[in-house]
């Protein structure tokens, strides 16, 4: 896993095209979410913060998603193979992460489907970018 290959147009394209999506679909899904998370659009602040954080986060996870992505192909990405560690990842990773958080938390499996499908369209579109472009720097 050497950083010094990443693909920096890759990754940046993976983190927007995620953040993009996240925006979609929490437009779409924002009243069954607000009720899954217990909010109150009333009462809550306005800020830009978690926008910013969550574009950070996807340029964090895009990077990380481009070293694992070469190491795992042997420096052979393809889409393909992007869609399935994404896929995998997600299994592995976050949606087991998320259904236990959100039962210590009090939640109900309404946030932890929103959520984590969120989580999915996000590691399989940035697995896809970082295998189309091929994840490694351009030489």
């Amino acid at each position: 896993m050497d950083i010094s290959s990443i693909n920096w147009i890759a990754v940046v394209v993976a983190a927007v095209v995620a953040w993009l999506f996240g925006a979609a679909w929490y437009m779409l899904l924002s009243k069954p979410w607000l009720a899954a998370a217990k909010l109150d659009p009333a009462t809550m602040q306005r800020s830009a913060a978690p926008f910013v954080i969550s574009f950070l986060a996807e340029i964090v996870m895009a990077i990380i998603f481009s070293m694992l992505l070469g190491t795992l192909t042997f420096g052979e990405p393809s889409v393909v193979a992007g869609v399935m560690f994404g896929i995998i990842f997600w299994v592995g990773f976050v949606v087991t992460i998320l259904a236990v958080n959100h039962r210590y938390e009090g939640f109900g499996w309404g946030l932890t489907l929103i959520d984590g499908g969120h989580w999915l369209g996000v590691l399989i579109l940035i697995g896809a970018v970082i295998g189309w472009f091929g994840g490694t720097a351009i030489e």
